[in-house]
C-alpha cells in the first residue's frame, strides 16, 4: 500500500520559514514526477510547486518562486519544501503528491496526480 505523509507543518510568524517533508513508502517514486499543492479553507486546491523523478528540474507557483524551494532525497524516498519568507496568505494545508506511472513528467493540474499525503497544516500569523 502507497503512502505518503507530509510533516512539519506548523504556526510561524510572518516571514519565518518551515521546512515540510513527505516521506513515501510503499514504492520507490525515484522515477515519477512529485509534487507539492495547498489549500486554504475556502479556496481551490492550487500547485505550489513539482519536480521530475530526477529532482533536478523545478518548478513553482509565482507566488512562491524565490521563496519555497523543492529538494527530493530519492535514497530516502522523501521529498522537501523549505518554505522562507512566509506571508499570511500561505496559510493552507499543504498536500504532496505523486504520480503512478514510470517517467512521468511533472504538471500543475492536481487531477494528474494519482496519490496523495494527508496534507500537513501551515499557519503564518501576522
Amino acid at each position: 500500500q502507497v503512502q505518503l505523509v507530509e510533516s512539519g507543518g506548523g504556526l510561524v510568524q510572518a516571514g519565518g520559514s518551515l521546512r515540510l517533508s513527505c516521506a513515501v513508502s510503499g514504492r520507490t517514486f525515484s522515477s515519477t514526477a512529485m509534487g507539492w499543492f495547498r489549500q486554504a479553507p475556502g479556496k481551490e486546491r492550487e500547485f505550489v510547486a513539482a519536480c521530475n523523478w530526477s529532482g533536478g528540474s523545478t518548478y513553482y507557483a509565482d507566488s512562491v518562486k524565490g521563496r519555497f524551494t523543492l529538494s527530493r532525497d530519492n535514497a530516502k524516498n522523501t521529498m522537501y519544501l523549505q518554505m522562507n519568507s512566509l506571508k499570511p496568505e500561505d496559510t493552507a494545508v499543504y498536500l504532496c503528491a505523486a504520480r503512478a506511472m514510470y517517467g512521468a513528467s511533472w504538471s500543475k493540474d492536481s487531477d494528474m496526480y494519482d496519490f496523495w499525503g494527508q496534507g500537513t497544516q501551515v499557519t503564518v500569523s501576522s
